[in-house]
Order: structure tokens, then C-alpha cells, then sequence
């Protein structure tokens, strides 16, 4: 298995066991890049064998749903599967395919997860176009200073969906949202603000605003200028400072919010401008991808837990 693969199979493994399920109803992903290893493995052989005698394991691998292709061979899984390449806004289009087939009256739970990977070819080419900082840099210090470029990560995160009332569910995914290449940062407060309403919701409502900042001087001037202005009231909190900077990286911020929720406590590392918050009951998670994919997820404390 390559890497990409390895990470996906066990963070979904890791998921399965802690819902107590063995077999979800679908398995469905999200993933901008997929296996970009392989693919690179495959290009490689082509070249060097002069396009002859080709082994077809890294073709094979490479393709984009290899992931849950994989998780449903382990698991002997026959239920829908699939997985979505929609760049910067593959997870959150992996998740909206979850909830709607929950919504169709399916029943089992639905496996969503989100996955890419970093290689040494595709950090070459990031950090000649400028998109990973060239010179040395603490995460704890990545949103010191405005200089361009970020820190470039790598990651895979899954979620088991399910609308069964359990006292075992960490959280509830209220709804999520997506839009594309707003011309201001006026059409983005008004797209979030339409966005709390249909949810019968206002931004006094959210205690937690986790947003996309990278430590990027160009990708983060929206979150600077929302911060600002539209979320100066609320309290803000950051994540690629520690899972780095991917496609499918509000994946990660997904979890982030779950573990807060389940455990009704804030990492101090996360939180910005020095906020003490406890006890969140609302986070609504912001990010866009280089300002042209943007996506809204809300997320609540499960009713059932006192």
C-alpha cells in the first residue's frame, strides 16, 4: 500500500471501532490530489522503461478513489461507494453526499473521510511557486509576521454519520455550505450571514469561530479583514498551524470541533487574541482555498449529552 493509502485505512479502521461498527453503509471520501506518490511512481516507470513492461500495482494505486477502494476490500464492504475531486471543496462535497444519503432513509451509517498526501515532487513544485515558506518556521510562530507562503501538511480524517440517537455521538453537524469565488469580503459576510439564517441562527449565537488562517500573507488577507470587522465580537481560533496547509484540510478542522464539543474544552494553542472560552455549544468552522472554494460547516453539541 502506499502511504496515502496506510493513512486513510487506518484513520478509517480507528473511526469504525471507536462507533462500534464493523461494516458502515457507504463509504464515501474526499480528496483533491489523491495519491500523487503513485502517480508519481507511474510516471517514473513510463520514462524509464521507455514505456514498456510496466508493472500495474502504482496505476492502480493511483487513482483517486483507491482509498475507499481499499477501506472496502479490507472491510468486505459491498454498500455504495465513492469519491469525490472537487479541489478545495472535495471533503466538504464527500460530506454532503453522507448526509443526503442518510436523508434518503439508508441506514448503517455512512463512512466520510477526507485525504491527500505531501511527496518530495509536489513540495519541490509548492515551494517553487511560492506556496510553502522557503526559509525555517516554527508552526507555533506561522501566523507571526506577513510574509507569503505557508507550512505544506498532509493528512486523513474520517467520521462515521449517523442520525440514531446515541449518547455515544461526539457532535452534530447542523449543516455546511459552499460557495465560489466571491468578488469581496462584503459577499462573504453576506453568503455566512445567509448561512446562520436558514439555520435560524446569528453570529451572537456561535461561540467559536474557526477560520483557515496558514500564516499565509495573500490566502489569509479575507480571514484578516472578516476579523475585523464581521467576526470582531466573536472568539477565533486557527488550525493548519498544526496539521499544515492541504485540500481536504477542514477535514481536520471537522475533528477539531468534534473533540472540543465531546469534550467541552478549548486548546489554548488553537485560540487568538487571547480569548478564555469554556464550554463552547456552537463553532462554526470558515475556510477557503487560495479564495476561490469557500465552505461553512456549523456544528453543535449533541442534545443528548447533559
Amino acid at each position: 500500500m502506499s502511504r496515502l493509502i496506510k493513512m486513510g485505512l487506518a484513520a478509517a479502521l480507528e473511526c469504525l471501532k471507536s462507533g462500534n461498527v464493523d461494516i458502515p453503509g457507504a463509504i464515501i471520501t474526499g480528496t483533491a490530489l489523491g495519491s500523487i506518490g503513485d502517480s508519481g511512481a507511474f510516471l517514473k516507470l513510463i520514462t524509464e522503461s521507455d514505456e514498456e513492461n510496466l508493472s500495474p500495482t502504482h496505476f492502480i494505486q493511483s487513482t483517486h478513489n483507491a482509498v475507499s477502494a481499499q477501506i472496502a476490500l479490507t472491510l468486505k464492504c459491498h454498500g455504495y461507494n465513492q469519491t469525490y475531486v472537487h479541489k478545495g471543496i472535495s471533503f466538504e462535497s464527500a460530506l454532503l453526499d453522507g448526509v443526503l444519503y442518510l436523508k434518503e432513509g439508508n441506514t448503517g451509517g455512512v463512512l466520510v473521510g477526507g485525504t491527500d498526501e505531501i511527496t518530495d515532487i509536489s513540495f519541490v513544485i509548492l515551494n517553487r511557486l511560492g506556496v510553502i515558506r522557503r526559509d525555517p518556521v516554527s508552526n507555533l510562530d506561522l501566523f507571526k509576521g506577513k510574509t507569503r507562503g505557508t507550512i505544506e501538511g498532509e493528512g486523513a480524517a474520517f467520521f462515521l454519520l449517523s442520525e440514531k440517537e446515541s449518547m455515544d455521538n461526539m457532535a452534530e453537524l447542523v449543516s455546511g455550505y459552499t460557495f465560489y469565488n466571491p468578488e469581496s469580503h462584503l459577499e462573504i459576510e453576506g453568503e455566512i450571514s445567509s448561512f446562520l439564517m436558514r439555520n435560524a441562527l446569528e453570529l451572537k449565537d456561535i461561540d467559536l469561530v474557526i477560520t483557515g488562517k496558514s500564516g499565509d500573507a495573500v490566502n489569509d488577507r479575507i480571514y484578516l479583514l472578516l476579523a475585523g470587522s464581521y467576526f470582531r465580537g466573536n472568539p477565533l481560533a486557527n488550525y493548519k498551524h498544526l496539521c499544515g496547509d492541504y485540500p481536504t484540510s477542514s477535514s481536520f478542522a471537522l475533528w477539531l470541533a468534534c473533540i472540543i464539543l465531546s469534550g467541552r474544552e478549548v486548546p489554548p494553542v488553537i485560540i487568538e487574541g487571547g480569548y478564555q472560552l469554556s464550554r463552547p455549544d456552537k463553532i462554526l468552522i470558515y475556510n477557503h482555498y487560495y479564495n476561490k472554494y469557500h465552505s461553512l460547516m456549523l456544528v453543535s453539541t449533541y442534545k443528548g449529552v447533559p
